[in-house]
């Protein structure tokens, strides 16, 4: 569904993203994972058109390069770590932006636009908020709120940028399985960056672990989130054990005094 090839992107005098190359099939959730710095909000824009690059990056098997801005839309939706969002706004307007572009030049929503907005917002736990000015509302809920634009876009990729940013951590846990059921159930290609290594093996088919732009390791969450990985590129001293479901727990160790 998503394919990069050797894409970079340069600001200032380094490339920030340095020749990556990744591939996620339709349905598949993957996530970005990597140390502060390390490229990985700079690759979801570069996949998403909002920066200049080199490289390819196809959709769909369709050159992104040669979509228009309404194609691209209805085809990925993105929800960045820290939007502008305009503090007059209502919960719902806000909300109802992700259906732009379903809704043509000069016109107006329909009954139909406002449903699907509607809903999302109702699964966001967000209906008591609808109505609510966005600049009245605390982080986390604004963090939903970004959310519920992009999932009522209903675009068949999501590009999340630290979709948990802010959330307690019953709102984290309900953003990600609410993410994960609407991709098994309507086939939505996921790809986030996550800060929390448990949280992205837990919930990710794979993982891309990038380190000063480079993409460093690749594959099941397992064979990535190891204990001379991690300790490596985040220069953390852990221990990484399989959970229940034997997937990867990563535990910090405490140095020595």
């Amino acid at each position: 569904m998503i394919r990069t090839s050797a894409l970079s992107v340069r600001l200032g005098e380094r490339d920030v993203v340095d020749a990556v190359d990744l591939q996620v099939r339709a349905g598949e959730w993957l996530a970005i994972i990597g140390p502060n710095g390390a490229g990985k909000s700079t690759l979801l824009k570069a996949v998403m058109g909002l920066v200049t690059h080199r490289g390819e990056v196809a959709v769909d098997s369709r050159p992104a390069a040669g979509l228009k801005p309404r194609e691209r839309a209805r085809l990925l939706a993105y929800a960045p770590q820290a939007p502008a969002l305009p503090p007059d706004m209502t919960v719902f307007d806000y909300a109802l932006l992700g259906r732009t572009p379903y809704i043509p030049y000069l016109g107006r929503e329909s009954g139909h636009d406002r449903e699907v907005t509607a809903s999302v917002i109702e699964r966001l736990d967000l209906t008591a908020l609808a109505m609510r000015r966005v600049g009245e509302l605390s982080g986390g809920e604004r963090q939903r709120v970004v959310l519920a634009r992009a999932l009522a876009q209903q675009a068949p990729v999501l590009l999340l940028d630290e979709p948990t940013t802010a959330l307690d951590l019953g709102h984290q846990q309900q953003v990600l399985e609410l993410v994960d059921r609407l991709r098994r159930a309507d086939g939505l290609t996921v790809v986030t960056t996550l800060h929390d290594l448990t949280v992205a093996g837990l919930y990710a088919d794979s993982l891309l672990l990038l380190a000063e732009g480079r993409a460093v390791a690749s594959g099941r969450p397992g064979q990535v989130l190891t204990e001379e990985l991690v300790g490596r590129h985040f220069d953390a001293h852990v221990k990484i054990e399989p959970g229940p479901d034997g997937r990867p727990v990563v535990h910090l160790v405490r140095g020595r005094s």
